[in-house]
């Protein structure tokens, strides 16, 4: 087994996950196979009690690990399915070692953060190299490890410290370090500055590891000088220091590193340069050229909880970016905070209020994702009506598809007060409540979580022709609460269809109103398995119905007319700051405008 380590310094948010996926694919592409690990310095377990304002979206994985983010551009960069166990975090590492510690494993010895806990880390890496992800029988080729947080963080010390021991013990030539850094530029001055990677590399030296690439994150290619003064500083070979400047389209980013060999940096140290071909991406440039073409929009009205950061809802994101490629078009996504659509607003803050009513109304088209708590609901209510009665085409995600049943409870069996009981726990009418099998006690790991098979029921319905007429499908689910099956005939009754059910008939999975051109809610979080040559099935039919296409794509049995097929991607953003200026944090793709109008 080869391991690429991926280290980051000077800041964070520097795009280490986006380096870590691109030099993934890129070997991928070499022939080699490719597993990740993402290493999370913090004391949580898992990702999955922490606020996605703090720490943007828990992805959640097919075995029900609700984990960083990061493995999300993983499995979409290349084409995996990763398990809970490739997501490290401090806390679990303690928490084996201290559960060894109870049965006595360690022979009365004094449990210490060096051997015992750098040991656990060393081994965990060395268990979860081993397990196959893309489908085959036997381990990958190369382990791509991403340690997150910056190079000096506090917390992070015992993972350094395991990690130097690491590449000692599995020995040169089956270790490689790459270290992602800032070069700045000063705008009084003009000139890219070195400094601060020199005293990055400097830090990581100190600690034991020692940087055999460099790549470096700045607004333009690094000049030569500049190349050579981090040679020279840095110990680094010039070829081996890797210009990673702002691209239009995160997917170019590993075509940028391919253009400056780096694979080939990477295959000498791994000793990999008889065995790799040179990297071949096929529809991976010709995706990324036709993304950066489209011109023709289409405008997605995102009516959330979490509007103020966008990485909360990066796989809804990354999904509608690869519906949209599909049929052509280029994605506009209007943030509309779902409590701005309120009548409280409307008497508070009018100026809100009616900047996110005209972003609502301007859209082709409405998806209410998935959250928790009652913060914005009556907005979302707002949202999903305003679809449903305007015949906009709409798609509720778990709590989307919650929120659509209550309105219609409301607006068609004239239920003024039904509701969810996560909302109001003595509702009279209650649509939308607990599951049995939950727990009240202990929000940690708790919800249905992980891959679940849903059964269509009506063979002609839009859903089970956007998946291709199946019988079933296999989806990733997060949540506590589901529709209420004793209300389920008197929906029915009234005109709403539910097409898609668990094992037991007794979960609604998937609902649709058949005379709305497009009106479809989903108890599961399809997003998570989108991929770019082949996008979600529910998002790719929202994007169609919004421009027109969906016709000929239930026709063609959910297949995009224009789709690329097969491959991987990701997509990147550019922002605007307060100020107006232009920035580029690597992450999605588009333009996105919050409540306000004003570009985020």
């Amino acid at each position: 087994m080869k391991y690429v380590l991926v280290t980051g310094g000077v800041v964070s948010g520097l795009g280490k996950g986006v380096t870590a996926s691109s030099i993934g694919l890129i070997l991928k592409c070499c022939g080699l196979r490719v597993t990740s690990i993402k290493i999370d310095p913090y004391l949580n377990t898992d990702a999955g009690t922490m606020s996605p304002f703090e720490h943007g979206e828990v992805f959640v994985l097919d075995d029900g690990g609700e984990v960083d983010l990061d493995l999300g551009n993983y499995e979409r960069f290349l084409d995996i399915k990763l398990t809970r166990d490739n997501n490290i975090t401090t806390g679990k590492i303690y928490q084996s070692v201290l559960d060894k510690e109870r049965k006595g494993d360690y022979l009365g010895k004094t449990v210490q953060v060096v051997p015992h806990i750098t040991d656990a880390i060393q081994e965990w890496i060395e268990r979860v190299a081993v397990i196959p992800v893309d489908g085959e029988d036997s381990p990958a080729d190369v382990c791509v490890i991403e340690l997150g947080g910056t190079i000096g963080d506090i917390e992070s010390m015992p993972f350094i410290e395991a990690l130097g021991q690491f590449s000692y013990r599995v020995g040169a030539g089956n270790f490689c370090l790459i270290h992602v850094s800032l070069v700045p530029v000063l705008n009084v001055v003009g000139e890219q500055k070195t400094k601060p990677t020199q005293h990055s590399v400097r830090g990581l030296r100190s600690l034991g590891l020692t940087p055999n690439i460099l790549a470096c994150r700045s607004t333009t290619a690094l000049d030569d000088n500049v190349k050579e003064k981090l040679s020279r500083f840095c110990h680094v070979p010039v070829d081996s220091i890797i210009s990673l400047y702002d691209a239009s389209n995160i997917w170019r980013v590993p075509l940028i590193l391919r253009d400056q060999k780096a694979h080939e940096a990477i295959l000498k140290v791994l000793n990999l340069k008889g065995v790799a071909r040179e990297p071949v991406f096929g529809e991976w440039t010709s995706r990324t050229e036709l993304c950066d073409r489209l011109h023709e929009p289409v405008r997605v009205a995102m009516v959330g909880k979490y509007t103020g950061l966008s990485d909360s809802y990066l796989s809804v994101l990354k999904a509608l970016l690869h519906s949209s490629v599909a049929c052509r078009r280029k994605l506009f996504v209007d943030w509309v905070p779902a409590s701005d659509l309120e009548n409280e607003t409307a008497k508070e803050n009018p100026e809100n209020y009616r900047n996110s009513w005209n972003l609502l109304k301007g859209a082709d088209a409405v998806l209410v994702p998935g959250g928790f708590g009652d913060r914005g609901v009556e907005g979302k209510i707002l949202a999903a009506k305003y679809a449903r009665e305007n015949r906009i085409p709409y798609l509720g995600i778990c709590l989307g598809m919650q929120i659509a049943v209550i309105e219609y409870a409301r607006s068609i069996l004239g239920l003024q007060d039904a509701n969810s009981t996560e909302f109001d726990p003595n509702t009279p009418n209650p649509c939308v409540i607990f599951m049995p099998e939950g727990s009240k006690t202990h929000m940690g790991g708790t919800m249905r979580l992980g891959s679940r098979r849903t059964y269509f029921q009506v063979k002609d319905s839009k859903s089970t022709k956007l998946f291709g007429n199946q019988s079933f499908v296999d989806e990733r689910h997060r949540h506590r609460y589901e529709v209420n099956p004793d209300m389920v005939q008197q929906f029915e009754d009234a005109g709403l269809s539910f097409t898609g059910k668990d094992e037991t008939g007794r979960r609604m999975e998937i609902v649709e109103l058949p005379n709305h051109p497009y009106f479809i809610g989903v108890q599961f979080h399809p997003e998570f398995k989108s991929r770019p040559g082949k996008p979600s099935a529910v998002f790719l039919g929202l994007i169609a119905a919004a421009c027109g296409q969906l016709d000929s794509l239930l026709k063609k049995g959910g297949t995009p007319t224009h789709g690329l097929s097969n491959g991987t991607a990701s997509g990147e953003k550019l922002h605007r700051n307060g100020n107006g200026t232009t920035l580029a944090n690597g992450s999605l793709d588009g333009i996105y405008r919050n409540g306000n109008g004003v570009h985020v």
